[in-house]
C-alpha cells in the first residue's frame, strides 16, 4: 500500500492489522452509535470561507494549551487499551507527541504505565484520571503522575458508569485477550501485531496490576475493573482532587452549558467538550454541536477544549473557529499507532499538520490564533 495520505488511508490500514476486538475497542460507539456518527457527521456540515489575493506567506499554527506551549492545537487524547492496538503503544505514541511537540494524555486505563512514559520521554505528558471507589488507589495514582512530573491532570466526568459497547460486548474484549478460538483465530490472522506482543511484557492494565490492592493477576484485575467505577462522583470532589494535585487541572466530558458553568466555578484550567467519543450516552448531540454554546457561556470564564470526531485538519480548524482553544484526537492517532506503530502517530499528527495549515491559509489567515468564526460560511 502507499504512503497513506488521509487518516481514512490509516484507518483502512489499521483495520488489516489490528486483531478485530481490539480495532473494534477503538472504533465503536455505545448503543446504535448514532452519537458516534453524528460528531463526524456534524463536522461535515461546517463550511468554510474560501479567501483569494491575501498574504499567506509566514503561517504559524503554534499556541498554547492551559499555558503550554504546542506545535498546533491539537492533544494526543487518553484512550484505554492503546497498547493493544500495538505493542508498547502508549510508549510509542507518548514519544512520537514530544517530538511533534503537542501533549500525550495517558489514560488510567492504559497497558503502559505512567513510569513506563515517564522512562521513554524527556518531557511532562498529562496524566487522565478515572475516580474509583478505592480512594487510596486514586490518591496513589496523583502520586504517581506528580511523581512522574505530569504537567496536568485530565479528570474524565463521565464516565461514573459504562456506556453499553455492542461489539466489545459480542467480541468478548479483554486486555489481555482471552484465548478462545474466535479471539486465536483474529490474532492469528495479525501475524506482525502477534510477533510485537510476543516480544512485551506490557498486555494487562498496567497503572492498576500491582498497584491497587488485591489486585495481582488478571482474575483478580476483572472483577476490581467491574466494581470500582465509582457512580457518587460529584462536584464536590474535584476540590479534593485539584488540592491533592496541586497542577494544572482539566475537566474532560463537558458537554452541557449548565455542566460547563459549574465546571467553571470549580477553578479548573479548562474543560473538554466531550461526549467519550459516542462511547457513553447514545443520543447525545455531537461535541461540535455543543462547543459553540459552551464556548458562549463560559470562554470568558475557562478554557475550552473538544474532541469527538475529529478526523482532519480541517475539522480542527473548525473546531478553533467555534472557540476551542485546543482539540483532543484519539481514534486519529490510534488509527496510525495500530497501522504502523510510532511512525504511524507521526503520520497521522503530519497529515493533520497539514491539512489544518493549508486550510487556514485558503480561508485567508496565517496565525492559528487569529482563526475565529469569521471563517464560518453562513449557508
Amino acid at each position: 500500500m502507499a504512503t497513506p495520505l488521509t487518516i481514512a488511508d490509516l484507518k483502512t490500514l489499521a483495520k488489516r492489522r489490528v486483531p478485530k476486538m481490539f480495532f473494534d475497542y477503538a472504533d465503536s460507539g455505545a448503543w446504535t452509535e448514532s452519537t458516534y456518527d453524528a460528531n463526524e457527521a456534524d463536522f461535515k456540515k461546517i463550511k468554510l470561507r474560501q479567501r483569494v489575493l491575501v498574504d499567506m506567506t509566514n503561517r504559524s499554527l503554534e499556541t498554547t494549551m492551559v499555558g503550554q506551549k504546542v506545535s498546533m492545537p491539537v492533544a494526543l487524547a487518553p484512550t484505554g487499551l492503546t497498547g493493544m492496538q500495538h505493542a508498547d503503544g502508549e510508549m510509542l505514541a507518548a514519544r512520537a507527541a514530544e517530538e511533534f511537540g503537542v501533549p500525550f494524555t495517558l489514560s488510567t486505563m492504559s497497558i503502559c504505565s505512567i513510569e513506563d512514559i515517564a522512562a521513554v520521554t524527556s518531557k511532562p505528558f498529562w496524566f487522565q484520571l478515572y475516580v474509583m471507589k478505592d480512594k487510596d488507589f486514586v490518591m496513589n495514582l496523583i502520586n504517581r503522575a506528580k511523581a512522574a512530573n505530569c504537567s496536568a491532570l485530565v479528570l474524565t466526568a463521565d464516565l461514573q458508569i459504562l456506556g453499553q459497547r455492542h461489539k466489545d460486548l459480542r467480541n468478548g474484549l479483554s486486555a489481555p485477550p482471552k484465548f478462545t478460538p474466535k479471539h486465536i483465530w483474529q490474532m492469528a490472522t495479525c501475524p506482525v501485531w502477534c510477533m510485537g506482543m510476543l516480544k512485551t511484557k506490557r498486555r494487562s492494565f498496567g497503572n492498576i496490576v500491582g498497584h491497587a490492592k488485591n489486585v495481582s493477576d488478571l482474575s483478580s484485575l476483572a472483577s476490581w475493573t467491574a466494581e470500582q467505577f465509582d457512580p457518587r462522583l460529584s462536584w464536590d470532589d474535584v476540590a479534593w482532587i485539584k488540592e491533592r494535585w496541586g497542577g494544572k487541572l482539566i475537566i474532560k466530558g463537558i458537554l452541557d452549558v449548565e455542566d460547563a458553568r459549574s465546571a467553571a466555578q470549580t477553578g479548573a484550567d479548562a474543560i473538554i467538550v466531550s461526549n467519550h467519543g459516542g462511547r457513553q450516552l447514545d443520543g447525545a448531540p455531537s461535541s461540535i454541536s455543543m462547543l459553540p454554546r459552551i464556548v458562549d457561556a463560559v470562554g470568558d470564564k475557562i478554557e475550552v477544549h473538544m474532541d469527538g470526531g475529529i478526523r482532519s485538519g480541517q475539522d480542527v480548524l473548525k473546531a478553533v473557529a467555534l472557540g476551542a482553544k485546543g482539540t483532543f484526537i484519539g481514534r486519529p492517532f490510534l488509527y496510525g499507532l495500530g497501522a504502523m506503530g510510532k511512525e504511524g502517530v507521526s503520520l497521522a499528527l503530519s497529515i493533520i499538520r497539514k491539512e489544518l495549515d493549508i486550510t487556514m491559509a485558503l480561508c485567508g489567515k496565517r496565525d492559528i490564533n487569529s482563526v475565529d468564526r469569521s471563517i464560518i460560511a453562513d449557508v
